[in-house]
């Protein structure tokens, strides 16, 4: 008994100083794995470029292409400051722009980056057929390394932003696989992609900017739900959420509210019945084409109430494309809530309710149309019953129907639909309103046309002085007798401007925002080389 008691001590006495062998051959966390560990992130701050990462099919529009740098980028204030350009310059006819690169650049497979990379990227792009517009583009040269010229065929004020939003892409690797697995000169560089699941990116060594603080990144695919319950279970160090969601405290995060120029509105359709398109959809409706409803519609809107009731006080009043920008023209505010200018307007122009329906009449035609909006997008639909209950006191009947955007594709140049845009770029502007543009993918599907504003516009265009332009742009809006705006043709109800929501860990900095522009494309992001962890 006492041999077999001596047997299990000395068992016992083995397994000890195993364990506590195996205990101390374990490494402990010094401060540099600590570090390191602090060196990551996993977001989930928007969706998943559908064609990929190619800033020449349009990828980094509507923020920082991320894996590529541009030739100028916009400072916190949305001044044009350089990026890879070193200086540039614009001859007084305005119509050649020169810019000198930044020696030394390498892209993130070492190799550098020369003017003949830039001239493939802008005369690939030209080609793409994409949203870049760049058909005002006579040619682009390379001269020597470092230098590239662009000569326009007229002068083009908003040149600027195509050298602010074009990434440049390599010369020697941009073949058909590139949107899948890009190369650039950015502060990431791609190391993963699981299309529907996550992006995995790491800082990139060659980068000549700001070296990144975070070293590797990762973004999750989520939808809303998904991204708020990842950052409730502590899984992510930032969602993107909808203002429906803003009023619930989440232990560890804070809320940021980040203000934009990403609007939402409804389009009309601003002519007559009766015209289709060259793929046979039907254009025009005879309700909307009549001036007094879309502008009566402006005038009985109640914007401040839209903002509290639907983004939880996150966001503004909208009534122009480009409120609070500096081609904004605040005398296109109009004096919205006003129930009675609209009733009156409306009964002066002819529209009556003669049978007691509640719906008014002008002839034999009937005050209603469709408004159609994205059936995946809840913040849309709820502004567009809002908007609806709002315009029944008026007498007008305005049935809500959410549809893919495939169906909206084909119908929206009849019905009304609830359309979301929001740039830093006041080309967007002549983009959504331009008679050029009408019927052009979702860029003026109402068919609006005004002579006169689209007279200002051409030649804000075709300034060679930028605030010139933008004295333009605010003529477009308005001037006094016609323009753009709810106070003029009234061929969009703007509603409001979003503010742009993240629930962000605690302590975690992401920088000096800029006034965001649209959703698409991760604007946040933009300063991504600036983000790091709070002392």
């Amino acid at each position: 008994m006492k041999k077999q008691c001596f047997t299990v001590f000395l068992m016992l006495m083995t397994l000890i100083i195993f364990v506590s062998a195996c205990k101390a051959d374990k490494p402990k966390p010094t401060a540099d794995t600590a570090g390191a560990a602090k060196k990551e992130l996993i977001l989930a701050i928007g969706g998943e470029p559908e064609t990929g990462f190619d800033p020449t099919t349009g990828w980094g529009r509507y923020g920082s292409p991320l894996f590529q740098s541009t030739l100028l980028k916009r400072d916190s204030k949305l001044n044009i400051v350089p990026d890879l350009a070193d200086s540039w310059q614009v001859s007084t006819d305005g119509l050649i722009w020169t810019v000198k690169l930044k020696s030394g650049v390498k892209f993130s497979d070492g190799q550098p980056l020369t003017a003949a990379d830039v001239q493939y990227t802008y005369e690939t792009a030209a080609k793409s057929g994409s949203s870049i517009d760049l058909s005002n583009m006579g040619r682009v040269e390379a001269d020597g390394e470092l230098t590239v010229r662009f000569t326009l065929k007229e002068p083009q004020s908003t040149f600027a932003q195509m050298l602010v939003s074009t990434g440049i892409v390599p010369k020697h690797a941009h073949g058909k696989d590139y949107a899948l697995k890009p190369v650039g000169s950015g502060p990431f560089k791609l190391v993963q992609w699981d299309k529907g699941q996550q992006l995995i990116v790491e800082a990139n060594p060659e980068y000549y900017g700001t070296t990144p603080f975070f070293q590797r990144i990762t973004f999750l695919f989520l939808n809303e739900d998904a991204a708020f319950a990842a950052a409730k279970a502590g899984t992510v160090d930032m969602a993107a959420i909808p203002a429906a969601f803003s009023k619930q405290t989440v232990p560890g995060m804070e809320l940021a509210a980040l203000p934009t120029a990403d609007n939402r509105g409804i389009m009309f359709p601003y002519v007559k019945a009766g015209g289709k398109t060259a793929e046979g959809y039907p254009i025009g409706n005879d309700v909307t084409a009549d001036p007094a409803i879309r502008k009566a519609i402006n005038m009985a809107l109640d914007r401040k109430a839209l903002v509290q009731g639907i983004l939880e006080g996150h966001g503004t009043p909208a009534y122009t494309l480009n409120d609070g920008l500096p081609w904004f023209n605040p005398e296109a505010v109009i004096k919205d809530a006003d129930m009675d200018g609209a009733k009156k307007l409306l009964a002066e122009s002819g529209w009556l309710d003669a049978d007691k329906d509640g719906i008014l009449e002008k002839g034999a035609l009937k005050a209603q149309f469709n408004l159609l909006y994205p059936s995946n997008d809840v913040s849309r639909q709820s502004l567009a019953i809002a908007a609806a209950d709002m315009l029944k006191p008026l007498g007008i009947q305005v049935k809500v129907e959410g549809k893919s955007w495939d169906e909206i594709e084909k119908q929206m140049h009849a019905n009304a639909v609830l359309l979301g845009w929001g740039s830093q770029d006041p080309l967007e502007m002549y983009n959504v309103y331009s008679a050029k543009f009408g019927g052009v993918e979702y860029y003026n599907p109402g068919f609006y046309n005004n002579p006169t504003v689209e007279g200002y516009m051409t030649k804000a265009l075709h300034s060679t002085n930028e605030k010139e332009a933008w004295d333009y742009w605010k003529k477009a809006q308005w001037d006094g007798t016609t323009g753009l705006s709810a106070r003029g043709d009234a061929p969009w109800a703007w509603l409001v401007n979003l503010d742009h929501l993240y629930l962000v860990k605690s302590g975690l900095d992401i920088g000096q925002q800029k006034v965001h522009p649209h959703g698409h494309g991760w604007p946040v992001t933009d300063n991504i080389e600036e983000w790091r962890w709070k002392p």
